[in-house]
This record gives C-alpha cells, sequence and structure tokens, in this order.
C-alpha cells in the first residue's frame, strides 16, 4: 500500500513515521507538510532522523495525495485538519487523525475545551472514535484516534464501568505523562531546568483529553456524572501512567474486580492484566502493549487500577496503526513493536 503522512515533523508523526517504515503491507510513504510551498529532504525538516534521511517533503495538496496513496495520516496539532480533512471526507478517502479535532461528536464542546472554531457538525458526525481495543475501525473511512492520557484512562477504567462495578460519582484519575507528550514546541514548563528533577501539574479540569473521555464512558454507562482528573508533567522522555481510583459498589470484592478484567481482556493481545502486581512504566515503553493491575482495599472500600503505556506509540502512532490493520484487515500486530526498551 502507498501511505501519506501528513505531520511528519512532529513527534507523533516521528513515531508514526518509523512504524510505518517497518510495516509489512506499507510499500511506499509520501511525506507533506501543511505549511511548506516547495519540497524539501526529511532531514532538512527533522534532523533528528540523520544525513541519510532523504525522504522528500511535498507541499500539501489533497488531490495530489489522493491520486498517489490509498491511505491518509494526519500527525497534527489540533485546529489543523478542521480545516484540512474536508476534501477526504467528501471522498470518503481513508483517513487516520492523530490530532484532537474529530474526537468529540459535539462542535459546541470541541469550541469549549479547545478554543478552536470546530469541524462542521456533519463531518463530525463521519468520524469514528478509534478506540482500537473497543472500536474495531473495518469498514470505516474517518478514524479520529484517540489521545494518550484517554488512551490509558479508558482502558483502565472500562472493565468498572461496563460491568457497574462503582459507585458512579466516585471516579477519580491522577494521570502523569513524560515531556513527549507536552510536544515538541518549547515551553517554559518543558524546559529542562523546568522539568529536570521535578513534578509538574498541569490542566487541571481543563485538560483536553477530559470531554473524550466522558464522552466514551457515557457510551458504556449514561449515569456515570463525571470524573476527576488531573495530569501530571514527569520529568522524563516517554511513558504515561494513569492511577485511578473508585469507590466500589456493594457486593463488589476483589476477586469480582479481577474476574472482570480478566474477562475483559482474555483476548486483547495488546492489553496485559498484571493482577495485583501493578504494572510500571519500564514494562511498556518501546511497545504497543498497555498493561493494567487493579488492587481492593476493603478498609476504604476502594480499588485502585494503574494503567500505563507508552504515550508516543499506544497513546499515537501505535494506535494509529492498530487502526490502519483493523481498517484494512491487516494482523493485529501488524507493524507494531512489541518488545520494550531496555534496561
Amino acid at each position: 500500500m502507498k501511505v501519506a503522512l501528513v505531520g511528519v515533523t512532529g513527534y507523533a508523526g516521528m513515531v508514526l513515521y518509523q512504524l510505518l517504515k517497518s510495516h509489512p503491507a506499507v510499500d511506499q510513504i509520501n511525506l507533506y507538510g501543511h505549511d511548506l510551498d516547495h519540497a524539501v529532504p526529511l532531514y532538512e525538516a527533522v534532523p533528528q532522523f540523520g544525513p541519510t534521511e532523504m525522504t522528500p517533503l511535498h507541499p500539501y495538496d489533497p488531490a495530489a495525495i489522493q491520486a498517489a496513496n490509498d491511505v491518509l495520516f494526519f500527525a497534527t496539532s489540533a485546529g489543523v485538519t478542521n480545516t484540512l480533512a474536508a476534501p477526504f471526507i467528501a471522498a470518503h478517502f481513508p483517513v487516520i487523525d492523530l490530532s484532537g479535532d474529530y474526537r468529540l461528536k459535539d462542535p459546541a464542546q470541541y469550541t469549549k475545551w479547545y478554543h478552536k472554531t470546530p469541524a462542521p457538525q456533519a463531518a463530525l458526525a463521519t468520524a469514528h472514535f478509534g478506540l482500537a481495543d473497543f472500536a474495531n475501525a473495518k469498514g470505516q473511512t474517518y478514524v479520529a484516534n484517540p489521545g494518550c492520557y484517554a488512551t490509558a484512562t479508558l482502558l483502565g477504567v472500562a472493565p468498572l464501568i461496563q460491568q457497574h462495578l462503582i459507585v458512579k460519582d466516585s471516579l477519580i484519575v491522577d494521570a502523569k505523562s513524560g515531556t513527549s507528550g507536552a510536544g515538541k514546541k518549547l515551553t517554559t514548563m518543558t524546559h529542562f531546568t523546568q522539568t529536570n528533577e521535578n513534578l509538574q501539574l498541569y490542566g487541571i479540569n481543563t485538560h483536553k483529553h477530559i470531554p473524550e473521555i466522558m464522552q466514551a464512558i457515557h457510551q458504556w454507562d449514561p449515569a456515570i456524572p463525571a470524573l476527576q482528573f488531573s495530569t501530571t508533567l514527569l520529568p522524563i522522555t516517554t511513558g504515561l501512567m494513569a492511577t485511578i481510583y473508585a469507590k466500589v459498589a456493594p457486593g463488589v470484592d476483589g476477586a469480582a474486580i479481577a474476574e472482570a478484567y480478566a474477562q475483559t481482556y482474555q483476548d486483547d493481545f495488546f492489553v496485559r492484566f498484571t493482577g495485583e502486581q501493578l504494572p510500571t512504566l519500564k514494562q511498556v515503553v518501546g511497545s504497543n502493549f498497555t498493561d493494567i493491575g487493579a488492587v481492593y482495599n476493603p478498609v476504604t472500600n476502594t480499588v485502585m487500577v494503574v494503567s500505563v503505556i507508552d504515550n508516543m506509540i499506544k497513546g499515537a502512532g501505535g494506535q494509529a496503526i492498530q487502526n490502519f490493520n483493523q481498517m484494512f484487515g491487516f494482523d493485529e500486530s501488524a507493524g507494531l513493536p512489541t518488545t520494550v526498551a531496555l534496561p
């Protein structure tokens, strides 16, 4: 297959490009820059790839992209694809979008949380929210790839909510991510002297992934009113941990919780339930796995769930490849790393 990628200069785009290069069904990758007026070598645009990477980065042209490719990946910032995607939606051309522009079905919610102009309601209605472990992308033409925090959180809470194991208004998520999740653009918060040997909370009650988490949760149980959600910047490059707390419903104990997770993920290759052995970031960084552990405290009647992912792979490019594999009927693990980065 011939694959187009718009947005290779960002961190998610870089990782996605590397994954696509190793995918057995991808014969050619064509790169495009939405803000270019002439072609440049990839190395010139992204020196991290090294001087031998001379693949051209072409100016963005919707007609040329559709003529030369079988599918398009957008790895652009929020506010870009809602201005670029219309020709592809009109043509029913396959698109996998890693930005947040088509995740939310309600345009008013997008405006509230992203502070940008939303895509048209009709276009939003065509998008498939691609939480790959729960929503198969087969037959879809526009897939909105979930955010990294949303991925770890939703996989972590799904058994609790789907099987109604918790008190509905007790859900708390304390999530932490490495600096790659903040994107490539330098900010005061991500400056080395600020990040190193430090922990910083950010986006409290305002993080853009909150509405997509609640949108998915309400599909599983509309009676869940809200969740308390916090995010912390870790002084590491890659990795994301969501620690989830909730009061359990009457009659629920540790055995019922363990059974719910084991049952939910027993046939899921990329989600591994570790029981009361709580996972660490080192178990997943470099891979497309999600590792989830759960511990029940009968004294406080509280369950604590820990969900860990590589935020650049499972939380971005890797899940995009999962959706690509589902969309075109490839093996679920094709092109996806299953070996963690050690030591």
